[in-house]
């Protein structure tokens, strides 16, 4: 959960308990190994959701059930037209596109960010993934800009993330390495280090690196991977439950 100036945003909810499995499509499952931190009755209001893709284990049926059909859910083409035939409301974003939320003389913009969830063949079993440049405005000016990485593979591209929206004050990667069919479909330490090093974020907060039994890579791996080439800015990991600064 995100609060972003006055905006309170939801990404890739999830609320399985430990133990029980979610789908992933193509007869693959994973299990949950931990609690989620909130239950949908206990979450505030919302301004949006934020999907990067479709797997179970960011959108299971719980949130599908108990999320407010009213609240717009941003996400790529493929999982909008998948939730909009279930009465959501949607908002579905191409590569690069924006879209804009506005209240009280604020602006939260949200840029759909390509990713590679699989490599090669793997890429037509697996669903289209995005991530998200959130930027918070006030007037014509932005007080904050932050990276969510989404399900995807490091990729030498995602350096455009500087190049079309400007320097990071915070990267949110999705690590741990997934393995999917023998395939690493998700970053592992290495790769998350990469992203750091291309990005140059002040601040890194990894997420999704711990909550399934498909997870190969735990936050060890990047901790020690960045250490050890010295990779600018703090890595500012988050316990389940806790709330933290996104601002260097």
């Amino acid at each position: 959960m995100l609060r972003i100036g006055g905006f309170t945003l939801l990404t890739d909810p999830s609320f399985l308990r430990r133990g029980q499995r979610a789908y992933l499509g193509k007869g693959l499952w994973t299990k949950r190994l931990t609690d989620p931190a909130l239950l949908p009755t206990q979450l505030p209001a919302l301004d949006a959701v934020l999907l990067s893709h479709l797997h179970g284990d960011h959108w299971d049926d719980i949130a599908h059930r108990h999320l407010d059909l009213a609240t717009p859910v941003i996400t790529t083409q493929e999982a909008a037209r998948w939730l909009a035939r279930r009465g959501r409301e949607t908002l579905d974003l191409r590569p690069w596109q924006r879209h804009e939320l506005t209240r009280d003389g604020e602006t939260l913009r949200i840029t759909s960010v390509p990713g590679v969830h699989g490599p090669g063949p793997l890429a037509r079993v697996l669903p289209p993934v995005m991530g998200s440049v959130l930027e918070l405005l006030r007037g014509s000016e932005v007080s904050w800009r932050g990276y969510i990485s989404g399900d995807t593979l490091y990729r030498p591209f995602l350096g455009e993330v500087l190049e079309r929206c400007g320097p990071l004050d915070v990267l949110i990667p999705h690590l741990g390495g997934t393995k999917a069919l023998g395939i690493t479909v998700t970053m592992d330490g290495r790769q998350g280090a990469d992203l750091v090093e291309l990005l140059k974020p002040p601040v890194t907060v990894p997420v999704h690196y711990d909550d399934y039994d498909r997870f190969a890579s735990p936050l060890g791996d990047f901790v020690r991977e960045v250490a050890q080439r010295r990779a600018p800015g703090e890595i500012r990991a988050v316990t389940r439950g806790e709330t933290i600064s996104l601002r260097p």
